[in-house]
């Protein structure tokens, strides 16, 4: 068997195969009250039945405020806990687990949906956009200036993401993973671009990571001690001064120590623009190897992998222990089935539903 299709256990889940979905912001909660719909339930459910081992649901905001846009998901009340279930019912029926990223942005937060004709930027307060929050009061690029949060707002955003994680676990989900990349709230923290505050959370590397650790710690206390705890991050921002690879590698080990079982390792996003990067399959996997080589945690692979034979030899060359697919699984929701083809794997030992061997490939 490929390796890329063995399974592997974290705590007590065992996930049948190391091709998984990325977290994918689906902007598609279009009442703005957060709570998903049946296009989550057809999106995420149709991956789970294209035979991707974890299926990761986007970016979900843990209160209101921390919403990328109007239209994002949420995990901040108890109707959105209870809508997400059936959606998480459907994917354990398909033989796949899955997970929800829990999220704020930040200074990043309240913009347009920016979908092809559509605005974008922030969104004004007379629009139905909001305040933003940040370490410190700097704006990303043009869009609105955040205000920075004093210690009681601190607080209660790592209140929210426990509230979020035990609403998780109400649903049945199987993985939390806390979103510390891309530019949003914690990773702002993270960065010496973003944060230049002068108490406990800003300073040095400890005080600036010491949000996402506070976080971590106060999920553990919630999440069941048998499911993953992930993390996202951007293992580099791509910019001299900022959050750097060997910094990934350092907070690693700090992550391991606080609970976390894995970290999805992702880079940029917390600048407006960034010297040209090779954006090509596998850009992103050398930051995943400096990950996993701390020995202290799994690391997820991810960046522009479409290619099966190149995803397996990842796994092979222990360059990482599993495959995030983004784009790859929007363009292909089956992906898996096919890359198992062509890995030689014979259909039986493909994940596919019983209703779809029929198209299986040959």
């Amino acid at each position: 068997m490929a390796l890329l299709f063995e399974p592997i256990r974290i705590r007590d889940l065992e996930i049948r195969n190391r091709a998984w979905l990325s977290p994918m912001c689906q902007y598609s909660c279009d009442a703005g009250d957060g709570v998903p719909t049946p296009w989550h339930l057809v999106h995420l459910g149709a991956r789970a039945q294209g035979g991707f081992g974890l299926i990761l649901a986007e970016a979900s905001a843990v209160v209101p405020e921390g919403r990328i846009s109007r239209q994002d998901a949420g995990m901040w009340n108890d109707a959105q806990r209870d809508a997400w279930a059936p959606i998480v019912d459907f994917v354990h029926s398909q033989g796949a687990a899955i997970g929800i990223q829990l999220a704020h942005a930040g200074r990043k937060a309240s913009t347009y949906r920016a979908f092809p004709g559509e605005p974008t930027g922030s969104l004004p307060v007379g629009e139905g956009g909001w305040s933003t929050v940040a370490p410190s009061a700097i704006p990303f690029g043009d869009m609105a200036t955040p205000e920075a949060l004093d210690p009681e707002g601190i607080r209660g955003v790592v209140e929210a993401f426990v509230d979020a994680a035990r609403r998780a676990d109400q649903a049945g989900f199987d993985v939390v993973e806390i979103h510390a990349a891309h530019g949003y709230l914690i990773h702002e923290f993270l960065s010496p671009l973003s944060n230049e505050r002068t108490d406990e959370y800003g300073g040095s590397r400890d005080d600036r990571s010491r949000l996402l650790l506070e976080i971590c710690d106060a999920v553990r206390r919630v999440w069941p001690e048998g499911k993953p705890l992930f993390v996202r991050i951007s293992a580099t921002d791509w910019v001299d001064g900022g959050w750097t690879p060997e910094d990934s590698r350092w907070l690693a080990g700090r992550l391991a120590e606080h609970g976390v079982d894995l970290v999805d390792v992702s880079s940029a996003a917390n600048t407006p623009a960034i010297p040209p990067v090779p954006l090509e399959q596998g850009y992103q996997v050398p930051l995943a190897e400096e990950v996993r080589a701390s020995g202290a945690v799994l690391a997820g692979a991810v960046g522009l992998i479409s290619d099966p034979e190149y995803a397996e030899q990842l796994i092979v060359d222990e360059r990482a222990d599993v495959v995030f697919l983004g784009r790859a699984g929007l363009r292909e929701p089956a992906w898996p089935q096919r890359a198992a083809a062509e890995l030689g794997l014979d259909w039986r030992e493909a994940p596919y539903p019983p209703q779809y061997t029929r198209g299986k490939w040959a």
